[in-house]
């Protein structure tokens, strides 16, 4: 066998492209749960705290006051 033979068979080989294209597709949906989650962080912290001061201003007894 050639080095050209090898070359050729190397260069139509594509066992590897579904991993690559899988990995690819991971790194995306990663990409787009960070940018949620950094876009609807400090709603969702401002949605607990309101919960929170919430019943701490009108919790009566037995609370934990």
């Amino acid at each position: 066998m050639t080095v050209r033979h090898y070359l050729t068979r190397f260069m139509r080989d594509e066992t590897g492209a579904a991993g690559v294209e899988y990995g690819i597709l991971v790194a995306a949906v990663a990409a787009g749960i960070i940018v949620a989650a950094f876009t609807i962080g400090a709603d969702v912290a401002n949605a607990f705290q309101f919960v929170a001061d919430t019943l701490e201003t009108n919790c009566t007894s037995p609370c934990g006051n």
